[in-house]
Order: C-alpha cells, then structure tokens, then sequence
C-alpha cells in the first residue's frame, strides 16, 4: 500500500542503468590514462582474462579449451598438407607428361592416332613464324616409329622418337641416373640412344650396351629392317606408361626408315612461357594453322597436351574436389571444437560477465571481450598448425620419407608444393571461417543476468 507511484520503478531502472553506464564510461577513461597506449577497453580486459590463464599455471586453461586449441591446430595442419600434397602431385604428373610431348604439338591433320604418323613438310619460316608467336618459347621438331627391341633373351615392343639439335634436354637431364644424353650433329647421323630404366631392367641393358630394333614395312614380316643403336644414357621417370614405351634417337634415323624427305617430320612440340595461358594459345595456333598447308597439301592440326591426354588431366582436375572436401570437413571441425571451447569460458566467466554488465559494459562490448578471447586461442592453435604443416611439407619434400609404388600413382614418393599464396589463402580462410563461426556462441552472453551471477558468485 506504500509502494511507489506507477512508473516509478521504469523510471528507476533507467536511472541505474544510466548511473552503471557512466560508472563504466569513468573505468574506460581510467584504463585509457594509467594504461599508456590502451585504446580499446575490450581489447584490454580480453588480455588480461587470456595471458592471467595462459602465462602462469597451465591448468588454468579448461581441458576442453585446449582440445579446441589442438582441433584447429590439427585441421589446419592437414589443410595445408592436403593442398601441399595434391599441388605438388598434380605439378609433377602433369610436368612429366609435358616432358613426354610438350605443352602443344602440331601433326599431319590426317593422322591416326598411332606412332606410325603421316609427315607434314616443315620450312624454315614456318619455324620462325612459330618461335614467334605470342606465347611460345621453344619449338622443337620429331618423328616417331614403332618397332622391336631385341635381345639375346627377349623382345620389347617400342617407339622410336627422333629428335633434332635443338631438341630441349631440360627434362631429361633431370630425369637421368646412368650415362648422360647424346649430342646431334645436323651433318652425320647418331647410332646413340637414350633408354629408360625399366626398358634397361627388364631386357638387362646398361649403358654402352649395344642392340638391335626391328622394324616392319607396311605391318609386313618379310619386309623387316634392324638397326643396330648403343645407349648412351638411362633415365627414370617414374612414369611407367611412358618409360616403357620411348626410346629417344637421331631424327635422321627415322626419317631413312620412313623414307622421308630432310624437311619431313612426324610433328612438331612447342613449350608454351605460361601454363594457365595454355588454352588460350592452343586456341589461338589452332585458328591460326588451321587453314594452312605445307608444300605437300597436308593441313596443319594443333593440340594441346590436355587434348592429347583427356584421360589423366580430367583425372587431376577431380583432385580439386577431394581438396575441397578436406578443407570444408576440417574448418567445420574446427570450428566447432573451438565454439565448445568459448562457450566453456563464457560459462566459467559468468561472474565477470555480470560485474561488468552491472557497471554498465553493453552486451556487444562484452561479446567483443569474448571474440578477441577466442582470436587469442585461434592464433595459438593456427601457429602450432602452421610448424606442425610446414615441418612435414619441409621433411618430405628433401627426404621423401612417404614413398609411393611408381606403377600405380606415376611418382615414387609423395610430392609436396606448397606456394606462398597458397599458405597465405588458407591462413585467411581458417581464421575467417572460425571467428565468424564464433559469432553464435558468443550471443549466450545476452542471457546472463547481472543480478544472478553476482549473487550465486
């Protein structure tokens, strides 16, 4: 019967809340002037909450905030190996399959799609047209043949690939474990030949071996020719669809075999400066050559190397997906163990919660407290990824420790590249995706009441 006339009590909630807010507004201005430098209040109290249980006992940090720090330090690890990983062997695969037939080739438009090719006349100006255009930096001239490698004791079905002197031994040097490659001379045909390691293997050839291939006129047994060549050098690729197939020799040789002219040639490879821009280019020769003609009729055809071999870029170009996958999966687990974590702290800082909320902090101050809590633990867990993914990309890139079976996967150890921006990317997108995942939790701080947690401190 003595209470206060109606709308009295509204009108003091909000003299207290008024008087709770300047009250806080005057511990900001203190913070501000005995704490040199300190602008954002937020940021001040999230530190002292973060190092008070970071630096001192380590129990103080919660078991289930520590697993979140470990979760994001695991994924993020395992993002930047998957990308590593899958870069790496992609760059590799593709690379030897370039080192095989180059980025683009040209050939007769009527030929099959064997080794047993109809010529095209290539002139020198055609050459130079080539070299020139936009894009290209090295053309190179082959012809190929197939035949029979014979020994004593087996026969070996193979491919003859002549070169010329200007034939790029860039791929090859790296790829050589005996002997070395086989100089050119445009005025006196070679006998030497470079060999793979499993053509060397499996028929018991080293180098300086010499033996004998045998070739077929028309698919005719009674017309047979042998040509008798000595190895110079053995190479390895790993790339065992390729490497029991070639068997790299003077184009001279092929040519007196086909019986073609000095200026007759199986195709011709050109290395492309840029591999994003290999598609325009390819296009670009495509249009180009289309409705040209050598000296004999015969129209140019040009390809790229991902239209020569569909099969094993669509094969790389699925790879994308599983890296996609991986790195969705291990921000979603990330992100959720980490938002156990906050949520472990905003319910152990309950108390503080409400001190800070009775003298006048506003719930979107406090969440802010709690978000740059959660940057701290995400930079901690981010940091050990980070050592833990670069220390085994480091390890397996200059000691191969993961092997591989060649057969299989075309390498023999697991590949790793992993790029500036790439690491960069990944970086960004982990820590983006886990603080925005933190956003949710953090509205669990609108429900705390001050006058409740103070009391059932």
């Amino acid at each position: 019967m003595f209470g206060l006339p109606k709308g009295c009590n509204d009108e003091l909630k909000d003299n207290n809340f008024q008087f709770s807010t300047f009250n806080f507004q005057l511990l900001r201005i203190f913070v501000m002037l005995f704490q040199p430098g300190m602008r954002n209040f937020e940021l001040f109290i999230a530190r002292k909450v973060h190092f008070s249980q970071t630096s001192g006992d380590r129990k103080a940090l919660p078991p289930a905030v520590r697993i979140a720090i470990i979760g994001i330090a695991l994924g993020l690890a395992t993002m930047i190996l998957s990308v590593a990983i899958i870069t790496g062997f992609k760059k590799e695969v593709r690379n030897k399959v370039i080192g095989f037939g180059a980025h683009i080739r040209i050939t007769n438009f009527d030929s099959n799609t064997s080794y047993a090719t109809i010529p095209i006349m290539v002139s020198d100006t055609l050459l130079e047209e080539l070299q020139s255009f936009p894009g290209i930096r090295h053309v190179e001239r082959f012809a190929t043949i197939p035949g029979m490698l014979k020994t004593e004791n087996d026969v070996q079905g193979i491919v003859l690939k002549g070169i010329d002197e200007h034939f790029d031994w860039t791929f090859f040097r790296k790829h050589l474990k005996e002997g070395d490659i086989f100089e050119i001379d445009p005025e006196k045909m070679s006998t030497d030949v470079i060999i793979s390691r499993y053509l060397a293997d499996l028929l018991e050839l080293k180098c300086e071996d010499t033996f004998l291939v045998y070739f077929l006129q028309n698919f005719d047994p009674d017309q047979a020719r042998a040509r008798r060549f000595t190895i110079r050098g053995i190479y390895e690729t790993g790339f065992i669809d390729y490497d029991k197939l070639f068997v790299y020799a003077d184009i001279k040789q092929v040519r007196r075999l086909n019986g073609w002219e000095d200026c007759a040639v199986s195709g011709l490879e050109l290395f492309v400066s840029d591999y994003n821009h290999l598609d325009e280019i390819a296009d670009q020769l495509y249009f180009h050559l289309v409705e040209r003609q050598d000296s004999e009729g015969n129209t140019y055809y040009a390809q790229s190397v991902k239209e020569l071999n569909p099969m094993i870029f669509n094969w790389l170009n699925v790879l994308d997906i599983n890296v996609v996958i991986i790195l969705v999966l291990m921000m979603a687990v990330s992100g959720f163990t980490m938002i156990t974590g906050l949520l472990i702290i905003i319910l152990e800082r309950t108390n503080m919660i409400g001190i800070l909320k009775a003298l006048g902090q506003r719930n979107r101050s406090i969440r802010s407290v709690f978000l740059y809590i959660s940057f701290f633990l995400i930079g901690r867990g981010m940091i050990w990824g980070n050592v833990i993914g670069l220390i085994i990309c480091f390890v397996q890139s200059y000691f191969r420790v993961i092997k591989l079976e060649a057969s299989v996967y075309y390498l023999d150890a697991v590949p790793v590249d992993l790029n500036l921006s790439n690491w960069f990317l990944i970086n960004l997108g982990a820590l983006a995706v886990s603080l925005l995942m933190m956003l949710a939790p953090s509205y669990l701080i609108t429900k705390i009441n001050p006058a409740r947690t103070i009391r059932f401190e």
